[in-house]
């Protein structure tokens, strides 16, 4: 019998095996798929009581929206989420795995896991596949030693900033940051400039749209506010459009009843307290 002799175990990251044949069959007329545009509007802010997180809701193939109202803020722990740009799919499976790993890393140590590990653990899995999972993050979360904001690039790269903005409609949302953005702003005034900068992605850029989710991020837990306002609202459909020619439907209509009291009409001067008789003649 042969002895099986032990096999090296294969190195990380992804394979470049195939590049040289890749290479050879484009140089003989081989037409490779094309890139498909993604479009997304996320943001992050840092405000008095902690981290507020905003994304809109639209999922797009190219020139095609393939979902309205999809989610792209995603649970990391209890202290922490992420919002994410670029391929769905590789954002959702990002998130996922980091997640049980975080909660792993909570069990063996039995304490509120920083949100530092978890900016580690994304950009060291990123680094690892060299941008080819295409995810752009902003991590945002509360712990022990205060608020934090990432900025998580597909490479591996990563920055720390007191306001983060991603994807498509980043440079819209982040004129509203920058014009309107201060320190120790209260959960209200945040809310509302996380609205306004999501807003300007979504009325700004074509790969953003429907509605706008918030998740507020406090020392005492979290709270995901799912469709906080719908940016673009649908028209309601009347189900009947039979109108005789000549005549268009009535949307709304109001009835005020006015009093007269004397004999002619009195209208009061504005400016002044007295009142004179209207000439009707």
């Amino acid at each position: 019998m042969t002895t099986d002799i032990a096999r090296a175990p294969e190195a990380n990251g992804f394979s470049f095996e195939n590049c040289r044949r890749n290479a050879q069959l484009v140089k003989d007329g081989f037409v490779p798929p094309k890139m498909i545009k993604t479009g997304t509007t996320i943001v992050g802010i840092i405000y008095k009581d902690g981290v507020i997180l905003g994304a809109d809701t639209r999922a797009t193939e190219g020139p095609i929206v393939a979902d309205k109202n999809c989610e792209k803020i995603h649970f990391l722990a209890k202290n922490m989420y992420c919002c994410g740009a670029g391929t769905a799919a590789d954002t959702e499976m990002t998130t996922q795995m980091i997640s049980s790993n975080l909660e792993l890393h909570r069990l063996n140590t039995g304490r509120t896991v920083p949100v530092v590990a978890a900016n580690t653990m994304l950009k060291q899995f990123l680094f690892r596949y060299q941008g080819y999972i295409s995810a752009a993050l902003v991590l945002g979360g509360v712990d022990n030693t205060g608020s934090y904001i990432y900025c998580i690039y597909p490479h591996g790269s990563t920055d720390k900033l007191p306001y983060a903005t991603m994807g498509s409609g980043s440079l819209a949302a982040m004129s509203v940051f920058e014009s309107r953005w201060k320190p120790d702003m209260d959960e209200e005034e945040g809310k509302k400039l996380v609205r306004d900068a999501i807003g300007a992605g979504v009325f700004n850029d074509l790969g953003s749209g429907s509605n706008i989710d918030l998740c507020v991020i406090r020392k005492d837990g979290a709270q995901y506010l799912r469709t906080y306002e719908e940016a673009n609202k649908k028209g309601t459909r009347t189900l009947n459009y039979d109108y005789k020619q000549g005549t268009t439907g009535v949307l709304q209509s109001k009835v005020y009843k006015i009093d007269v009291t004397d004999e002619c009409v009195r209208t009061l001067i504005p400016g002044t307290s007295t009142v004179e008789s209207m000439d009707t003649a």
